[in-house]
């Protein structure tokens, strides 16, 4: 660890600065396929920095053993800001500074966040992929793919019964809502076919979710081929009819026309990072509301062409993380080898009840309490059978007692620490992470397993995840909830594993409470069936499948000059 990291360090350019200026030096992104083993004939460009890559190459590459697969979470996350999606990128640069031929494979970013308070998702100072503007917006049109399909089904739905209903179905138990890549609140309950029979259908209450929270991104995020995408979209539950049977996609008659308008967006998009490391930026699943993976397909891609693949989960190891090994893994076949768990001083401090403004001040005393959060991470890790990691992610006025402090407590603990500087220093300031994982992988074994048996009924699964990831005492039911899990169960669906839907600020169901509580009960209040996609979803607490912007939303500090310099998007 260098000592030069204090309050005297240069002020910081702002990430949007960074990655404009650096533009000149960036590679083509036929010069990155072409590193990775990759012809013209893989790739199919979007402008010259981005590609797509045909699913051919998952074909040709079969028989080729997998590299490594390093996974990056989190301990709970905070305002205060843990840097898990910039250390997933600055360990990938750092491996690429040591020789390694590295691949890191990452979701892509809503519209949504970006605009709203929490920004994009590319990283920050030099650890960053590229181009971060395009990836931050519209990229190659995957999440616009994905509401598209998700809202022809929809407009077929309401089609359906206003010219007859054959297929019986209850307007009154359509479940399938539209959606959009935004964040809207006064979307999330609206009143649709107002104007009668002729111009507007029949009357009815619905609602729109939040596009990357559509059964169909999770779908395509699953799907290994065009066949595979097909057989999940007909499985979607859309509606129930009078007698209580489900109504499914394949009943109308659409999903051939909802196949073709994804038939690009299942093909995995190749960019870089600021160093040239390849980088599958694809799909966007949000974790706490979604399995929050990106697709199996870039994993499985990116498994077969490199050494070594480093993937981040979605939120903290309690979500994404959790969902990757109880979902991902079984549905792509393929296991983690090792875990980086980040965390950083300003989080443990907020987990100690520091508040958001006090958190870059030296305090031990909450330091010491925040760990309880790091604690419980490192032992859900654990019960996975994963050799771990823990990336401290440096900022400059971090304290140094308080950072040796963080490292001797993971050491006591049997576990490896590493500081992370990659923020200000790209691919050098990861060598240290880089090393400690490569000599992880060396001297550990990975013992995966899930945390569940997919035997067990439903309620069992949800209350081996609430007591043993979360540190609940048990698990509450709403009747609703409870009625739906026996309706599913009747229905055959309760071998399917389960995605929870939990707020991501807590590591309980209440996004106030910090640090990692164990006299708590979960509350379901609603669950969901996600048949498509193969999974149960259990809706905790008030988490809410459309977010709602703040009081000065991103947006506002948004900006684009005459001369195309873009401001503001970080």
């Amino acid at each position: 660890m260098s000592d030069d990291f204090s309050e005297e360090v240069p002020k910081l350019k702002s990430d949007i600065e960074i990655a404009q200026e650096i533009t000149p030096r960036m590679k083509t992104i036929s010069e990155i396929a072409k590193k990775i083993g990759l012809t013209e004939d893989d790739i199919e460009h979007y402008g010259k920095y981005k590609a797509k890559v045909t699913l051919d190459v998952l074909k040709r590459m079969k028989d080729k053993p997998n590299g490594k697969l390093i996974c990056v979470t989190a301990i709970t996350p905070t305002d205060a800001g843990e840097g898990k999606t910039v250390t997933s990128i600055g360990i990938t640069q750092g491996l690429g500074k040591l020789g390694k031929n590295v691949i890191l494979c990452l979701r892509e970013p809503s519209l949504g966040p970006v605009f709203g308070i929490k920004g994009g998702a590319t990283g920050g100072g030099y650890s960053q992929i590229y181009p971060m503007w395009d990836v931050d917006l519209h990229f190659t049109g995957d999440i616009h793919a994905v509401g598209s399909a998700h809202n022809l089904l929809a407009a077929i739905i309401d089609n359906h019964i206003a010219k007859g209903n054959k297929l019986n179905i209850d307007p009154t138990r359509i479940v399938w809502r539209r959606v959009v890549d935004m964040n809207d609140r006064a979307l999330r309950k609206i009143i649709i076919g107002l104007g009668g029979m002729k111009e507007g259908g029949v009357p009815r209450e619905t609602g729109f979710d939040i596009t990357v929270a559509s059964e169909i991104m999770a779908i395509l995020a699953l799907s290994k081929d065009i066949g595979d995408l097909k057989d999940r979209l007909g499985k979607i539950i859309v509606a129930y009819t009078y007698d209580g049977k489900p109504v499914f996609a394949k009943d109308l008659k659409v999903v051939g026309a909802m196949t073709l308008l994804l038939k690009d967006a299942i093909k995995p998009n190749l960019i870089q990072t600021l160093e040239g490391q390849p980088a599958f930026v694809h799909l966007g699943p949000f974790a706490n509301i979604a399995h929050g993976n990106n697709s199996i397909v870039a994993t499985m891609m990116a498994l077969k062409l490199a050494d070594y693949v480093v993937t981040e989960s979605g939120f903290g190891a309690d979500l994404g993380f959790e969902k990757f090994c109880d979902i991902v893994s079984r549905v792509a076949g393929v296991q983690p080898n090792m875990v980086v768990l980040v965390v950083s001083i300003r989080a443990l401090h907020m987990h100690g009840g520091v508040p958001k403004e006090n958190v870059k001040e030296k305090n031990v005393v909450a330091l010491k309490k925040g760990f309880k959060n790091l604690d419980k991470h490192i032992e859900n890790i654990r019960k996975f059978g994963l050799p771990l990691v823990v990336a401290i992610n440096r900022f400059a006025n971090d304290d140094i007692e308080e950072l040796e402090l963080v490292k001797r407590h993971c050491e006591e603990l049997g576990v490896r620490a590493a500081y992370s500087e990659v923020v200000l220093k790209g691919g050098e300031g990861g060598i240290e992470l880089a090393k400690a994982a490569l000599e992880t992988l060396e001297k550990e074994k990975s013992n995966f397993k899930p945390i569940y048996d997919l035997n067990l009924p439903i309620k069992e699964k949800i209350k081996i995840i609430a007591t043993e990831i979360y540190g609940a005492k048990d698990v509450v039911y709403t009747p609703e909830a409870e009625e739906t899990i026996n309706i599913l169960t009747k229905l055959g669906y309760d071998k399917l594993p389960i995605n929870m839907a939990k707020t991501q600020r807590s590591i309980t169901d209440d996004p106030k409470i910090k640090g990692a509580p164990c006299d708590w009960k979960l509350t379901v209040r609603e669950v969901r069936i996600s048949a498509g996609a193969g999974f149960i979803v259990p809706l905790t607490g008030q988490i809410m499948t459309m977010p709602g912007l703040p009081e000065v939303p991103a947006a506002e500090r948004i900006d684009i000059t005459d001369d195309g310099y873009i401001i503001g998007l970080n």
